[in-house]
């Protein structure tokens, strides 16, 4: 039986019907947490977390909203206060974009990707701050990826949310420290998730899949229970002196690699 590291806590984990989001929410619900479930679009898939959060013995709440648009936003917050009076933890994993050249890129696409990426960072922090204060204070983590220092194919406007994001990050670091917030950011390589699997599944996935493993010198993807744990340490007590960091975990892919 795993420790309960989060008894009585309060997570919210935004786009957590599966892939990452649902690997940690699924943790924080084994370490005791009770959990916020948060979806968009395919609401079987949350159902599913949700379900599983309950049969761990602790409470899930699954919410629609798209945490892009603020009026949607606002309300996952509100009724977030409405059942629980408080949150302690914040996890924004909810992600999406559109991977074109630059050249090629709308204005449709950019504001789609920074608003769901990086706005939704800024004011979710606005709504959570006030409630994780009245638990004493709080943990804000958010999910980044390596197009935010390093060009990817196709990825510049995710990659620009995601330096974005990162920036907030150390901005709400050093403000919601005095307040018991630590804010941080995690990073994962590439991860072992459906939609990796759906993208391999259009080629050959086993070409495509160990094109992937070679680029990381640890030999292998990441998993998504791999990113939940270093998120869920972010969360600790261990890691208070931790703030506006972004924490790499990517077995070595982003560092250079002498050919």
């Amino acid at each position: 039986m795993p420790t309960q590291l989060f008894t009585n806590k309060i997570a919210l984990v935004t786009g957590s019907g599966r892939g990452i989001g649902k690997a940690i929410a699924l943790h924080f619900a084994q370490h005791g947490a009770d959990v916020i479930i948060n979806f968009f679009r395919n609401r079987a898939p949350a159902e599913e977390t949700a379900r599983e959060v309950e049969k761990l013995g602790r409470r899930a709440l699954l919410v629609k909203a798209d945490v892009g648009d603020l009026e949607d936003l606002n309300r996952l917050f509100d009724e977030v206060e409405k059942e629980f009076g408080g949150l302690d933890i914040l996890v924004h994993n909810a992600a999406s974009g559109y991977n074109r050249p630059a050249m090629e890129q709308k204005p449709k696409g950019w504001d789609w990707t920074m608003n769901i990426n990086a706005r939704a960072l800024l004011f979710a922090a606005q709504r959570a701050a006030p409630l994780m204060e009245k638990r004493g204070g709080g943990k804000i983590v958010s999910i980044s990826s390596a197009g935010s220092v390093r060009v990817l194919p196709d990825y510049v406007v995710v990659g620009a949310s995601k330096a974005a994001l990162e920036s907030l990050t150390r901005y709400l670091g050093v403000e919601l420290i005095s307040k018991g917030i630590n804010v941080n950011a995690v990073s994962p390589g590439v991860v072992e998730t459906e939609a990796l699997n759906h993208f391999a599944s259009m080629g050959n996935q086993d070409n495509i899949l160990q094109k992937f493993i070679a680029q990381v010198p640890a030999g292998r993807l990441i998993t998504p229970e791999e990113v939940a744990e270093v998120v869920a340490f972010l969360c600790t007590p261990a890691a208070s002196m931790i703030v506006g960091q972004t924490i790499m975990v990517d077995g070595g892919y982003t560092l250079p690699i002498p050919q």
